[in-house]
């Protein structure tokens, strides 16, 4: 179910320090999620999304995104998808994600796309027309190697084996794509053998680079989803996260040590960039583009 609402604003400048990677604009053109992630953190009542589970369609976003961009002094990389997937299913009906691609192509405007969906290959020629023009980035999330595992607790998106061969088909086509891996859940995915096999699979698709997180943040709404899953796929997996975690936000895995440490091994061995101050040099707008303005 959908609802079309209208946006006051669209572009939020992001302060030094203030995130991971390195875009400068964070931009949402949906609100609201139907991938029924069981962990996924924007449930959560500080965002004040309201009926998770109704995407809510900015429909006046593509006018707003012209006029700011428009408007802007300073070119930069505008972030996509920390929110609410661009590629949500109503993305096929509504195609503001591909609109306004179009619009940052036209305006000179790099991108970074976080997303779930194989659905960013209909868009791999405007990526790389963007990213001829300025830079484009795409980081995928998976979190488990084995499709079965996944459709569990990734219910409604794309399988891995899908999302995998996203990020092959989009390095092979020039643009740096490379994998998210977040949240490792405790008593769930955070084994060695999934770390491996997800590895594996980064380097027969060619990922360019892979950030973990081995372990899961929890707070109010989206806790009492999280457990609620927990018990129907995972029986006894709830008390034994009472137990060790209690009410605190960052449940990182007793693992945590022992599979970053693996993992880092790995990379290195595949050279694959994992470390933030690597993954970020490549945010690098072309240098013709960086500081021009539009009047």
């Amino acid at each position: 179910m959908e609802r079309i609402i209208e946006a006051k604003t669209l572009l939020t400048k992001i302060k030094k320090g203030n995130h991971w990677f390195g875009y400068d604009y964070n931009m949402n053109l949906y609100r609201g999620c139907l991938h029924g992630c069981i962990y996924c953190d924007s449930r959560s009542e500080c965002y004040e999304v309201g009926e998770f589970e109704e995407v809510k369609v900015k429909g006046n976003a593509l006018e707003l995104l012209e006029k700011e961009l428009r408007s802007k002094r300073n070119k930069g990389i505008i972030g996509m998808g920390s929110m609410s997937d661009p590629y949500n299913p109503y993305e096929n009906k509504y195609q503001l994600t591909k609109k306004s691609l179009e619009l940052m192509e036209r305006f000179k405007y790099g991108v970074f796309i976080i997303t779930k969906s194989a659905l960013v290959l209909r868009d791999k020629d405007i990526l790389k027309r963007v990213d001829k023009n300025a830079k484009a980035v795409v980081g995928i999330t998976i979190t488990c190697g084995d499709d079965g595992l996944g459709k569990i607790i990734e219910p409604k998106v794309s399988l891995s084996s899908e999302r995998f061969k996203a990020i092959k088909d989009l390095n092979e086509a020039g643009i740096d794509a490379g994998i998210l891996l977040m949240p490792i859940l405790p008593f769930v995915n955070d084994t060695l053998d999934n770390v491996k096999e997800i590895v594996r699979l980064a380097v027969i698709n060619k990922a360019k680079f892979i950030y973990p997180y081995f372990g899961v943040t929890l707070r109010d709404k989206q806790r009492e989803f999280f457990y609620e899953n927990l018990e129907k796929h995972f029986p006894g997996t709830k008390d034994r996260y009472i137990k060790r975690y209690g009410n605190i936000y960052s449940c990182e895995s007793d693992n945590a040590k022992e599979l970053y440490k693996l993992f880092a091994k790995l990379c290195e061995e595949e050279k694959i960039l994992y470390r933030m101050e690597d993954i970020n040099k490549l945010f690098v707008m072309k240098k013709e583009f960086e500081q021009m303005s539009l009047f």
